[in-house]
C-alpha cells in the first residue's frame, strides 16, 4: 500500500524496498528516544515521560492519516511520511521503558511477570487491532480502489485515541514507588546514560541481543513482509483474507504473551525465554513452509505455530529487564537495550527478507537469517542470570549492580551463587 502510495516511481520492487525501509528508518531513532525518556525518566520521573511519549506517538500517528500522497504532493509526501516515521521511532524508543517500569515498580516480587506482560500485551494488541480493522476497510467498508484511495488512513486517524490514553495516564496513575523513593533520598544520578555505559555496558549490549531474535521474528508479520509475501505472485492470497489471518495469529501470540508472564513468575524470566527461543527456532521453516502452499487454512496454522514462540520469548521481557538493570538508572537501561534491541532486530528485517526473496527467489534464505537471529538470542539469554524477585529499590542498589550476569563473578548478598535471587 505504502509502496504504491508513496513510492510508485521508484518501481514495483524497489517501491516496496523503500517502503519497509521508511519504518526501518525510524527504528534507528528508537536510541535518540530511548536516551531521552531515559536520561529525564530516571530524573524526573517514569510517569511524566510515558505520557509524552504516548501523546508524541499519537501525534505522529495520526498525522500519518492525513498525509498528501506522491501523487498529489511528490517528493514532499515521502519526505513527510519519513519525518512522522522518524518522530514515531523517537517516541517508541521511550514509551515502552516508561510503561514497563510503571508496571513492574509497581508490582509484588512474585508478580512481576505477570505485572510485566501488560506492557507487552500492547504489541500484539495493537497488531490485532491494526489488521482488524484494515482487514474491515479493505474487504466491506472500503473494498478494492476505495481503499487506496482513502480507507487506508481510517486505522491511523484512529490513533488520535493514544491521545486520549496518555492524558488518562497524567490524571490517574501514581508514580513509580522506586522514583518516589530515588525522589525522596534525593539519589537521582546526574547523568544516568554515563553511568549507565561506563558500568554496565556489557548488560545493555546482551539484554539489546535477548530482544533481536523475538523482534527479527515478530517483524516478519509487524513490518509488513508476511501480509505484502502472501498477497505476491508467488503465494496469491487475497489481501483481506490474508489480514484476517494476521488479526488471529496476533489474538495467539496475545495469548502466548499473557501465558508467558505467568509462567516467568513459576519457572523463570530464562526458563521462559529459552521454551519460547526453543519454539521459535523449530517454526521458522515450517512457517514459509506452510504459507508457501498458497492455502488460506495453512497461512493461519503457519501463524499460529510461530505465535508461540513470539509469546513465550516477549512475555518475559519486562520483568528481566527491570530486574537486571540497577534502580538510579534502569529507566535509561531497559529504554536502551530495548531500542539497541529493535535495531539489531526488527528494523530492517522485512526489508532484509524481501530482498532475500529478491534475490534468492525463495525463502528458505529468509528462514536461516531468522534461525541465526534466534541462536544469537538464546546465547545471550544464557549470558544473564535468572534475578527473579530481587528487591528493586534504591535501598538495595549495592546488591542490583552486580551478579547480572554470569561473567561477573561477584556474588550479590543472599545468595551463595550469585545466581537467582529470592526474597
Amino acid at each position: 500500500m505504502f509502496a504504491e502510495l508513496f513510492f510508485k516511481p521508484a518501481g514495483e520492487d524497489i517501491a516496496l524496498l523503500l517502503a519497509l525501509a521508511s519504518v526501518g528508518i525510524s527504528f534507528l531513532f528508537r536510541p535518540l528516544g530511548a536516551f531521552l525518556a531515559g536520561h529525564y525518566g530516571d530524573k524526573i520521573g517514569r510517569r511524566a515521560m510515558l505520557v509524552i511519549t504516548l501523546i508524541l506517538m499519537g501525534v505522529a500517528t495520526t498525522l500519518i492519516g492525513v498525509l498528501p500522497t506522491y501523487a498529489t504532493a511528490g517528493v514532499a509526501a515521502p519526505v513527510m511520511l519519513l519525518l512522522l516515521r522518524i518522530l514515531q521511532g523517537i517516541s517508541a524508543g521511550g514509551e515502552w521503558g516508561g510503561a514497563v517500569l510503571m508496571a513492574v515498580e509497581h508490582a509484588p516480587r512474585d508478580g512481576r511477570g505477570r505485572a510485566g506482560a501488560f506492557p507487552q500485551l500492547g504489541v500484539p494488541l495493537g497488531m490485532l487491532l491494526a489488521a482488524g480493522i484494515t482487514a474491515l476497510m479493505t474487504g466491506w467498508i472500503s473494498p478494492g480502489q476505495a481503499f487506496i484511495e482513502w480507507g487506508w488512513r481510517v486505522p491511523f486517524l484512529l490513533s488520535i485515541v493514544l491521545i486520549a490514553v496518555g492524558y488518562f495516564v497524567r490524571r490517574s496513575v501514581d508514580e513509580s514507588p522506586v522514583f518516589e523513593e530515588i525522589a525522596r533520598k534525593k539519589q537521582q544520578s546526574r547523568v544516568p546514560i554515563v553511568e549507565l555505559f561506563r558500568r554496565h555496558w556489557l548488560l545493555v549490549i546482551l539484554a539489546a541481543l535477548v530482544f533481536a531474535g523475538n523482534n527479527a521474528a515478530g517483524y516478519m508479520a509487524t513490518g509488513g513482509f508476511i501480509p505484502s509475501y502472501a498477497t505476491s505472485e508467488a503465494v496469491g492470497l487475497e489481501r483481506t483474507d490474508v489480514l484476517l489471518a494476521i488479526t488471529f495469529g496476533a489474538a495467539c501470540w496475545f495469548v502466548f504473551t499473557a501465558l508467558a508472564g505467568l509462567l516467568a513468575d513459576k519457572i523463570g524470566r530464562r526458563n521462559t525465554y529459552l521454551i519460547g527461543f526453543g519454539i521459535q527456532a523449530l517454526t521458522v521453516f515450517p512457517l514459509f513452509w506452510l504459507i508457501n502452499t498458497g492455502s488460506l487454512p495453512m497461512l493461519y496454522l503457519a501463524l499460529t505455530i510461530f505465535s508461540a514462540g513470539l509469546g513465550l520469548g516477549y512475555g518475559p521481557q519486562a520483568a528481566w529487564y527491570s530486574e537486571i538493570f540497577p534502580a538510579s538508572v534502569r529507566f535509561s537501561g531497559v529504554s536502551i537495550s530495548y531500542a539497541l534491541g529493535a535495531i539489531l532486530g526488527g528494523a530492517f528485517a522485512p526489508t532484509i527478507a524481501t530482498a532475500l526473496v529478491q534475490a534468492t527467489g525463495g525463502t528458505t534464505a529468509v528462514s536461516v537469517y531468522l534461525l541465526g537471529m534466534t541462536v544469537v538470542s538464546v546465547l545471550a539469554v544464557l549470558s544473564l542470570r535468572d534475578r527473579s524477585g530481587i528487591d528493586l529499590s534504591i535501598s538495595n542498589q549495592a546488591e542490583q549492580e552486580v551478579g547480572a550476569t554470569i561473567f561477573d563473578t561477584r556474588t550479590p548478598a543472599g545468595t551463595p551463587d550469585g545466581g537467582t535471587v529470592r526474597v
